[in-house]
């Protein structure tokens, strides 16, 4: 076991600088990646700006719809009440 270990550790020591670049590299791009991130989150791609018009448009036309409904149900209404027999 002692000599797995120490045949081991020279390795661990070679390892050892690689790992520190890779961690001093990661937190000097840190504040690079953040700004990155967060211009990221404050504009608004092409296909994001189609898909929320896509889907406003489409609550949009519900509500239309359902107004158009509500009026020629209320038309109807009003048509009948006078006494007229052919509404629809």
């Amino acid at each position: 076991m002692n000599k797995m270990m120490l045949l081991a550790a020279p390795l661990m020591l070679l390892a050892l600088p690689g790992c520190i670049a890779k961690t001093a590299l990661d937190i000097a791009t840190m504040p690079v990646r953040a700004g990155a991130q967060a211009a990221d989150w404050a504009t608004t791609s092409q296909d994001e700006a189609d898909r929320n018009y896509g889907r406003k448009m489409r609550e949009q036309e519900a509500r239309d719809g359902k107004a158009r409904k509500k009026a020629d149900k209320e038309r109807r209404r009003q048509c009948r009440d006078a006494g007229y027999d052919n509404c629809d």
